[in-house]
């Protein structure tokens, strides 16, 4: 059977899908097209010059063929660019490339781009400046097209392979895998990453913006090499047909310290941190914890692990071997079934209700223990009645596409559920309800701290910004509340600005984290005995009591399970001695 298309036909199905297409006016339909030469001093390389095609390890996605990068040099290095708008993928046209060389700077311009591996031409155009260091590189770029642009790519070569540290934390060794990092969490909590070489170099990339957006570095290895792409995306509530990115910087430093430290140095500058010695936003009791109890409530399905009677008894008897001022009383799961009752903050009658919750903290503070009360952050469940109510701040990702914490199996039917809307805090109407409830719940309770769920998880979304949503509920509660401690879990490098506790630490090798704020140990910590994580999805997991005093800026933490209280005294003993014998956070 043979179909028969008319020429006519045709022509317009072509030009409708050719409306569809970032072609230019007047060009013809998938040609391959003629280019005009290279100027002088760029190189015609591709994605697949100088790296390991097929992979040698572990890979990520990329294009199955070789998309031009016209490369130039510059401080030893070689670069290109990319540009991401919301339906293709751009290079740089190479014959419309022009370049201004003076002492210890470059100028690039290309007044055109490429599309479909370089068959194709595009209007757009790329403006970028290098400055040389005394030790590497400085440039930033810009570009304009007629659509609105996602993200730019900074593509590097000459990037030497070795040994990796992000976060400040100690050096891995990668071998051929190739290697992507992403700012903020989920990832790494400052934009840079640190390569050692094999003659103990140490050569950084980084990005020195004053705003949180989402920078990516990936790393592609080849037989001598990296190919680098460094990738800085625009805020998705701000589409333009303009993206300039931040001052991104390569260089070479003699120690990890001094890789580290303009880097920091910059974001302190930027976000205004300050030591933690020096912060005004820790009371004075949180200064004297050396211990924190994890006091489990509610798992998801309503299973109790401690009522609020059972964790006045524990507290009773833990005031008997370490001052009750020295501990910090952390409860999960207060207010019900974990996670399912996001946002209703209001303790559950099955653990004894507001009463209980009051008498609870009442007897705690006649003891000298001061409390923090868990809050989300991070979701709310849409089955729930007041959803409508703050339906505004369920995050879409700067694709469009709605965002549910869909990762966690909680009924273990081995299938995960998608019942709960990842939220912004940067929406008035999620932030204003969490800011009440978490007022309300600490005034009508008297617990003396908050702890924010994901607090350091940042997703690009349609909206609004959640770093300062999460500032702006921070310092109103402060203002309402001035003696109250704020603590989150997780972090990046902009939030130790107003949270001074943390769960989760970085920054061993590098003070990246220390310098700034503190840690304990997070609520899914096994407890003793069988390792459960209490009210947390993980399940169970391996007590070892020495992993609780291998870092002096993490707070020690015990788990308090179903069977901790009633079995493992004599391990929960050993564990308050070796708190009692570190020095409190000061």
């Amino acid at each position: 059977m043979s179909i028969r298309v008319s020429r006519r036909k045709l022509m317009e199905s072509l030009a409708v899908a050719g409306a569809a297409w970032p072609l230019d006016a007047g060009a013809a339909p998938f040609s391959l097209g003629v280019a005009p030469p290279a100027a002088p001093g760029v190189l015609p390389l591709a994605s697949t010059s100088d790296v390991y095609i097929p992979p040698r390890g572990r890979a990520l996605l990329k294009f199955s063929y070789g998309f031009p990068e016209p490369s130039i040099e510059f401080g030893g290095l070689l670069f290109s660019f990319r540009v991401y708008t919301f339906e293709n993928t751009y290079g740089l046209a190479a014959g419309h490339i022009r370049l201004r060389r003076t002492d210890g700077s470059l100028a690039l311009d290309c007044d055109r781009l490429v599309w479909a591996g370089g068959q194709e031409t595009a209007a757009g155009r790329l403006r970028a400046r290098f400055r040389r260091l005394q030790q590497g590189v400085e440039w930033s770029a810009e570009v304009e097209m007629e659509r609105p642009v996602k993200s730019l790519a900074a593509i590097l070569r000459r990037v030497p392979r070795g040994k990796i540290s992000v976060n400040g934390d100690d050096f891995f060794d990668p071998r051929d895998d190739e290697l992507l990092f992403r700012y903020p969490p989920p990832g790494i909590t400052t934009p840079a990453v640190v390569i050692e070489t094999p003659e103990k170099r140490y050569f950084s990339l980084s990005c020195r913006d004053t705003q949180v957006r989402p920078n990516r570095f990936y790393l592609q290895p080849g037989p001598e090499m990296y190919r680098a792409e460094l990738v800085y995306e625009a805020a998705g509530w701000e589409k333009s047909p303009r993206l300039q990115t931040p001052n991104w910087r390569a260089a070479w430093a003699p120690s990890l310290q001094q890789a580290y430290a303009p880097h920091m140095a910059h974001v302190e500058r930027a976000f205004r941190l300050v030591s933690w010695e020096a912060r005004r936003d820790v009371p004075a009791w949180a200064r004297d914890i050396q211990l924190v109890l994890a006091l489990h409530g509610m798992h998801w399905t309503g299973y109790i692990f401690n009522d609020f009677a059972r964790m006045r008894r524990i507290l009773e008897w833990t005031a008997a071997r370490i001052p009750g001022r020295r501990v910090m009383i952390f409860l999960p799961a207060w207010d019900g079934r974990y996670y399912w009752n996001y946002p209703l903050y209001r303790p559950d009658p099955r653990l004894g209700g507001a009463a209980g919750l009051r008498q609870l903290i009442r007897r705690g503070h006649e003891l000298g223990f001061h409390f923090v009360l868990m809050f989300g952050a991070n979701g709310a469940n849409d089955k729930l009645p007041v959803f409508p109510q703050i339906a505004a701040g369920a995050q879409r990702r700067i694709d469009g596409n709605p965002y549910y914490i869909d990762w966690v199996d909680w009924d273990n039917d081995r299938q995960s559920e998608g019942w709960m809307p990842y939220m912004n805090l940067g929406e008035p109407a999620w932030r204003d309800w969490l800011a009440g409830r978490i007022h309300a719940a600490l005034v009508e309770s008297g617990a003396d701290g908050y702890f924010l769920d994901i607090a350091g998880f940042w997703v690009n979304n349609l909206s609004a910004d959640n770093f300062v949503g999460n500032r702006q509920l921070a310092e109103s509660l402060r203002r309402r509340l001035p003696n109250v401690l704020a603590c989150g879990e997780m972090h990046y490098d902009a939030l130790l600005n107003f949270l001074p506790i943390f769960q989760v630490f970085s920054g061993r090798s590098y003070p990246t984290f220390s310098r700034y704020a503190r840690a304990f140990e997070h609520l899914s910590t096994p407890a003793p005995g069988r390792g459960s994580t209490g009210c947390h999805e993980f399940g169970f997991g391996r007590f070892n009591p020495k992993t609780l005093n291998l870092n002096p800026d993490q707070i020690p933490t015990i788990t308090m399970v179903d069977d901790t209280f009633a079995k493992y005294r004599a391990t929960i003993e050993k564990i308050i001695a070796v708190a009692k014998s570190r020095s409190p956070v000061r």
